[in-house]
């Protein structure tokens, strides 16, 4: 078995490399069970074929198998033929009765959906069934969640450049917590808005905001650090929440934000007409305009939460190490740091007299200036020379 060649998924390789971590000693059963999700005594049973037939014998028993309940060949080709020719236009359903009413064919209609959908004949009908929905009741109190979301808009109307404006609306009371505009809607951008919201009042227990890949990973791809941690590693947002205890929910559809979609509604109705008539034509100008704009927004539609007691915890104190871009790399053999086409060169310190091979965090405040830490110790550094 180990002359095959397979190509295994992220999840069979995960189970690759903690099983093998535990037959080399690195890693107790136990704690592979737990990350796998088994039982320690089925994670003792996989060393054992791992050992003898190589990675392949931890992948799927019914790999390359053809299901013993699939269709046969010529009852497909028949299916499809019908289904283009005779029955042409037929939703699923109609069609699945007929097959098996008038053809005698006997199929369900989840296996006749996902049977066109393989020979690329689909349904002609695509509305969907209608979903009963609720509207979510508002938070009680002030800080147990936040909202936020990006609008990219035109919102100079031609006068100046195409900008985006971020913002975070309280969900108890519908006050703009936080507000400003930006080029475009990026990680650095939410990171200077959670750095102005946690100076100008304190910490709340949740955000609320979409799923993309400024707040949460959105591919599958995992690194062998990831695989036996047994979890993707944040974002940079994130990973910025984590040191302050927020949780962060993502939505999966607009909807489900609440209060803040239809906010951009009134804002690209009100705030676009306070810029016109304020002559706004660049950044700056437009943020100077919102900075007003907010306390009369607030001033006129924020409203009373149902209870009184808040929920806002105190900020801390360190934000130039919460909210900036932080980067893990290797220290070279000349004690050097190479990071985006950059070389940061390593003094002796007074506490290690080399940081050869060891992992450092690099510290990049959103203005642009970079930090060196092993740990909790900040290093002296000094901008090598390229070559």
């Amino acid at each position: 078995m180990r002359g095959r060649t397979l190509a295994l998924s992220q999840k069979e390789l995960q189970r690759v490399n903690l099983i093998s971590s535990c037959a080399k000693g690195d890693m107790v059963c136990a704690r592979a069970a737990e990350l796998l999700s088994l039982s320690v005594r089925q994670v003792k049973r996989l060393k054992k074929p791992l050992r003898e037939q190589g990675e392949a014998a931890l992948a799927h028993a019914n790999r390359e198998r053809p299901s013993p309940r699939r269709l046969p060949f010529r009852v497909r080709q028949a299916v499809i033929r019908l289904a283009r020719t005779t029955y042409a236009g037929f939703n699923h359903h109609p069609l699945c009765e007929k097959l098996c009413e008038v053809e005698g064919f006997a199929l369900s209609r989840e296996s006749l959906r996902r049977l066109l959908r393989q020979a690329g004949v689909g349904s002609p009908r695509k509305r969907r069934a209608p979903v009963h929905r609720q509207r979510r009741l508002p938070s009680a109190r002030q800080g147990e969640l936040v909202q936020l979301d990006g609008s990219p808009h035109d919102w100079l109307e031609g006068r100046g450049p195409r900008l985006t404006a971020l913002g975070m609306q309280d969900d108890a009371t519908g006050k703009i917590l936080a507000a400003q505009f930006f080029p475009s809607e990026s990680a650095a951008g939410y990171l200077a808005l959670l750095r102005q919201r946690l100076r100008r009042h304190a910490t709340p227990l949740a955000f609320y905001g979409e799923h993309s890949g400024s707040f949460v990973r959105n591919h599958d791809f995992w690194s062998g650090e990831e695989q036996l941690a047994g979890k993707p590693q944040p974002t940079q947002f994130g990973r910025a929440l984590e040191p302050l205890g927020i949780t962060f929910i993502a939505a999966r559809s607009p909807q489900a934000k609440g209060c803040v979609e239809p906010l951009w509604g009134v804002l690209q109705d009100r705030l676009t007409r306070e810029l016109r008539l304020a002559q706004a034509c660049h950044l700056d100008s437009a943020n100077a305009v919102l900075r007003i704009f907010l306390t009369d927004y607030n001033r006129r539609f924020a409203h009373r939460p149902r209870e009184i007691q808040t929920a806002w915890r105190p900020a801390p104190e360190n934000l130039d190490r919460i909210c900036c871009f932080v980067h893990h790399p290797v220290v070279s053999n000349d004690n050097i740091v190479q990071w985006e086409g950059q070389r940061f060169q390593i003094p002796q310190q007074a506490r290690r007299f080399s940081f050869a091979g060891a992992k450092i965090h690099i510290y990049q405040a959103l203005d642009g200036r970079v930090s060196l830490y092993y740990g909790d110790t900040r290093l002296q550094h000094t901008l090598a020379s390229p070559g």
